[in-house]
């Protein structure tokens, strides 16, 4: 394997903890731009739902980074000053390593990710992606919000966030399936997800989107006080 993608989700409580995660969506980014091996990186914060959501939620921040090689994603989370610190500040990290299988759009006028050969057995990652228009906003949120928390208690799902660049214009959703078919299932079956699929067509509210899908094959850390896929995975590496 040579890209690796991770996602980190970090907890923060207490103000001061909460205040020094918001500030490190900005002032976090002169040490990152000098990290070994990372070729993008995002930033985000987390909405109050599992889809898209205008409520922000002040305890949880995710970083996504996209690396040369696995080692330097292992060198950053173990030696950097700034993964270091995260890790202080937050009561709760969890980090999913990931493999890059296809991705459709862009994100900040780039497709970031090198993909690889999939693997049997393994879970599956999306992001969706969207940059609103600006006139659009108002429409999007009354219309799509709604609709996309329909990925809620949904069969085959282990884990879904909302995330953000920036509030109301700039959101994704991340979320791990148990395989292909069941994210396939909740895509294209559900009637709620059906219609957003409809409204972003035909509305064109969409300056810039992306649709990635990755392989997970590693969790490291707990989210909510387990690993939402330690058995699954124990088992998937055993077949």
């Amino acid at each position: 394997m040579s890209q690796t993608v991770t996602i980190t989700f970090y907890r923060f409580k207490g103000v001061k903890n909460k205040f020094w995660a918001f500030t490190r969506m900005q002032l976090a980014h002169p040490s990152l731009k000098e990290i070994t091996g990372l070729n993008f990186y995002k930033l985000l914060g987390t909405g109050g739902g599992e889809g898209f959501s205008w409520k922000p939620d002040f305890e949880v921040y995710c970083f996504l980074g996209v690396w040369n090689t696995e080692k330097d994603a292992e060198q950053y989370f173990s030696s950097t000053k700034i993964s270091k610190a995260y890790k202080r500040h937050a009561i709760e990290t969890i980090t999913f390593w990931l493999n890059p299988l296809e991705a459709h759009g862009a994100w900040s006028g780039k497709q970031p990710f090198k993909f690889n050969k999939q693997q049997v057995g393994l879970p599956v990652v999306v992001i969706t992606r969207a940059r609103i228009f600006l006139k659009h906003v108002p429409a999007f949120w009354r219309k799509v919000a709604p609709s996309s928390n329909s990925i809620q208690g949904i069969s085959g799902k282990f884990f879904s966030k909302g995330v953000g660049e920036w509030p109301l214009i700039q959101q994704a959703t991340i979320s791990i399936w148990e395989n292909f078919e069941a994210m396939k299932a909740y895509a294209y079956r559900s009637p709620a997800h059906l219609e957003v699929i409809k409204l972003t067509r035909e509305k064109q509210w969409y300056k810039e989107e992306m649709f990635a899908r990755f392989q997970l094959y590693e969790t490291e850390g707990t989210w909510q006080g387990i690993n939402p896929l330690k058995d699954y995975m124990a088992s998937a590496t055993t077949v």
